[in-house]
């Protein structure tokens, strides 16, 4: 092999360029690879083809061209790395878990009339373009095989020149999808819609046209199962991407929690942590969005599990310190942002476990670090990657008092 060392692709960055020793940033290079004099990339052993056909055209992946050592490596490197950033290690950092292809249980979409053809898919990459997909390795087969017939019949009813919004989730029942930007305007295309739907075997079909979610086919209440409860499923709920990904945080959490008795979930959402909980655990589910916390409440009260829920913006108005010290563990798992003025609070606590939920580790490890500066133990990380060959990674952290 020719070219300096300076020419060798030695890691994968944060937003998945390769970069070399003398830290240049090369595109869907592998480590292993290297720089030929000519500018070119000769590819290394890590360096495998892609799965899907608009790889590098759709913004959905960025690292097929990764073989799953150096994937997973990545994975673990992003998790370390903003750790280091903070000054901060784990005792333990567990080796990654990785979705399998073909596992994604939700999607957000495009779609656009462009003449008479509809273009269906996600956005390419750093575009606004859309990649009309013909493939797909990592949604679920019961997604991806909706996105030809849906096609067609949204070829039919487009009016407008801006996109529509898709929203596609695996629900107990089937599919639930909206359609966002896009309010039928005459019976007939209400009456399209159903029989779309029924024709589709969806198990919900909503539209927004602006003013909020109207569903236009729902033969029976749409469910997701959480711990083995049904839960009633909000349109546009937020839920785990991946049910393998799912298990290993939920596995994760309830080693963490071990036997404390009384918890609080914070950042509930349709309660993934809490009803993965014992049913003899007394839990308090905190959360800000009113449609998320109902379905959480209906679901305890009809299961007769000892969940009390508050509906609670946990950024204006975080759990106390001493709210906090009347549980024996705190689960929280905030969005992207993070949880800085609840982790605060924690911080002044006593309470002697915390499962810190992420799934952003720059937004992690600032708060970890405010939690270590009170005197807390990182014990564990769990570093999950939910979205295959993306750089999306989620983590699990187990917390505990030094004192």
């Amino acid at each position: 092999m020719t070219g300096s060392d300076g020419d060798l692709i030695v890691r994968i960055a944060a937003k998945g360029d390769g970069v070399t020793s003398d830290g240049r940033h090369i595109a869907f290079s592998a480590p292993g690879d290297r720089l030929s004099a000519d500018g070119g990339l000769v590819k290394g052993d890590h360096h495998i083809d892609p799965a899907c056909q608009h790889f590098q055209k759709c913004g959905g992946c960025s690292l097929q061209q990764l073989d799953d050592q150096s994937y997973a490596r990545f994975v673990t490197d992003r998790v370390k790395y903003a750790l280091e950033g903070q000054g901060l290690a784990a005792v333990k950092l567990h080796e990654p878990k990785i979705s399998k292809p073909k596992s994604r249980v939700r999607a957000s979409l495009r779609a656009a009339k462009l003449g008479n053809e509809l273009k269906l898919g996600f956005s390419g990459a750093g575009s606004h373009r859309i990649i009309d997909l013909q493939q797909c390795e990592v949604l679920k087969p019961e997604l991806f095989e909706l996105i030809a017939p849906l096609r067609k019949f949204l070829r039919s009813v487009s009016r407008r020149k801006h996109d529509m919004n898709i929203e596609m989730t695996l629900a107990d029942q089937g599919v639930d999808l909206g359609i966002g930007n896009y309010e039928p305007e005459t019976l007939e295309e209400r009456e399209g819609l159903a029989k779309f739907a029924q024709a589709n075997k969806l198990a919900r079909l909503y539209v927004d046209g602006g003013y909020g979610p109207e569903t236009q086919w729902e033969p029976e209440p749409v469910t997701i199962t959480l711990g083995g409860i049904p839960v009633s499923l909000p349109q546009s709920s937020f839920l785990q991407p991946t049910d393998d990904g799912k298990a290993v945080l939920v596995a994760t959490m309830l080693g963490i929690v071990g036997e404390a008795k009384l918890i609080a979930d914070l950042f509930a959402g349709l309660g993934t942590f809490a009803f993965a909980l014992p049913p003899d655990r007394k839990v308090y589910a905190a959360e800000g969005s009113r449609d998320a916390i109902g379905a959480l409440k209906v679901a305890a009260n009809l299961s007769k599990r000892q969940i009390f829920t508050e509906h609670r913006d946990l950024y204006r108005r975080p759990l106390s310190a001493d709210e906090i010290d009347r549980f024996q563990a705190v689960i929280l798992d905030p969005p992207r942002a993070g949880a800085r003025d609840q982790v605060a609070q924690l911080a002044q606590s006593k309470i002697p476990k915390i499962c810190y939920v992420s799934c952003n580790p720059s937004s992690f490890a600032r708060d970890a670090k405010m939690l270590v500066d009170a005197g807390y133990i990182i014990n564990e990380i769990q570093p999950v990657g939910q979205f295959l060959w993306s750089t999306h990674v989620e983590l699990v952290a187990g917390f505990s008092r030094s004192d």
